[in-house]
């Protein structure tokens, strides 16, 4: 049997860029995924917003990461993903949101996070068109952006491919052998693989894999909904983020792509918890005239296709990252609430020193830790 260093379960938004990281250590990966090739499970469902406009100091530094490692992909590795450096906009028109972001400027600036809060009239130059009535500013990241998912995907495949990162395709991890508490061999259904590490990058099934051991990860996928128009010419550079909920819907988000079509997602109330990725009837009544409500000049477009895909969530919004404390030689990064594709490229390189050099980042390990206190809340989840 051939033995590698490390073995990855998933091939998605967490999988690759780690496999890649990893092989850029020297170490021999392996990443086995159930499905037929890479970026087939929830990546391929992700819009494309990429930022570190967050709440919490650890996303915040990990989207800071993903974001530097971005914007190289195409002068130092010729690889372009079609990343658009347009900025996050929260527009708002609620005083108390107002006030709840303001006080979050404080957190995001120490955390080192490029964010202002700006008036009326700087929102309107920034989204020419955005409904006055009501508005009261808002907060804009210029270094946040959107990109390709599929592009990513792809990009990452490739260079892990020739870093010497072996994929299994169609091959599902079924459990593990251990001696003396130490992970020895991953068990799958098309045999067995031995390997002193095991990343568990597995998305909504990162709970399933956690019980093979015994440990118990809380991360319970919903579903979500998301939809592109044609394209037309560019009108919009930032992704727009409205956080003011309603009696169906709490967030939605939308922006223009590199190509022109409007990409935009809602986060439906009460969530739709389980697997289900079949698209709905309800999604475009319920987005559309939220949409058109902040932003009229959207009426015209033409929807071309909606699609669903599943957020792996914690009760806490935040990610699961660190070492099972059960077993040796595994390490849990699920959990990332819809974020994988933003946070995927930052924690990839966190992920790698931590196993290659044994490097811990401690404030990420603290913070995200699969034993911590779940009780609270990441504002900007």
């Amino acid at each position: 049997m051939k033995y590698y260093d490390v073995i990855i379960i998933g091939a998605g938004s967490i999988g690759l860029p780690t496999a890649y990281s990893l092989a850029k250590e020297g170490l021999r990966v392996a990443v086995v995924d159930k499905l037929p090739s890479a970026g087939q499970g929830q990546n391929k469902a992700a819009i494309g917003g990429i930022r570190a406009t967050h709440s919490d100091p650890a996303k915040i530094k990990i989207g800071k990461a993903s974001l530097e490692f971005i914007r190289r992909l195409k002068p130092e590795l010729g690889e372009d993903v079609d990343f658009v450096e347009g900025g996050y906009l929260f527009p708002v028109y609620d005083p108390e949101i107002e006030n709840s972001l303001k006080q979050l400027l404080a957190v995001q600036k120490n955390a080192g996070l490029n964010i202002e809060w700006l008036g009326p009239k700087a929102v309107q130059e920034i989204v020419p068109g955005i409904r006055e009535k009501g508005l009261l500013g808002g907060t804009f990241s210029p270094n946040d952006g959107h990109l390709s998912s599929l592009k990513l995907a792809g990009t990452f495949f490739r260079m892990a491919l020739r870093e010497g990162v072996e994929f299994l395709f169609n091959t599902e991890a079924v459990g593990f052998e251990q001696k003396k508490q130490r992970i020895t061999i991953v068990k799958t259904t098309k045999g067995s693989l031995p390997t002193s590490w095991v990343v568990n990058a597995a998305g909504a099934y990162g709970r399933e894999v956690g019980l093979m051991v015994g440990t118990e990860l809380p991360v319970y996928p919903d579903s979500h909904e998301a939809g592109v128009t044609e394209p037309v010419k560019p009108f919009v550079k930032p992704m727009i983020v409205d956080t003011k909920p309603d009696e169906n819907s709490d967030n939605y988000y939308f922006y223009q792509s590199k190509d022109g079509s409007v990409i935009f997602c809602i986060t439906p109330r009460p969530k739709r918890i389980g697997i289900d990725t079949r698209s709905t009837s309800e999604f475009l009544p319920m987005v559309i005239p939220r949409m058109l409500n902040l932003y009229p000049r959207l009426r015209h477009l033409k929807v071309r296709r909606i699609w669903r895909g599943l957020y792996p969530n914690t009760p806490d919004g935040r990610p699961i990252v660190g070492y099972d404390k059960n077993v040796q030689g595994l390490f849990h990064a699920v959990g990332m609430c819809g974020q994988g594709l933003m946070l995927g490229p930052g924690l990839a390189e966190i992920i790698a020193r931590a196993i290659s050099e044994g490097q811990q980042d401690h404030e990420v390990f603290a913070e995200l830790s699969p034993y911590r206190d779940f009780s609270g809340q990441e504002l900007l989840e």
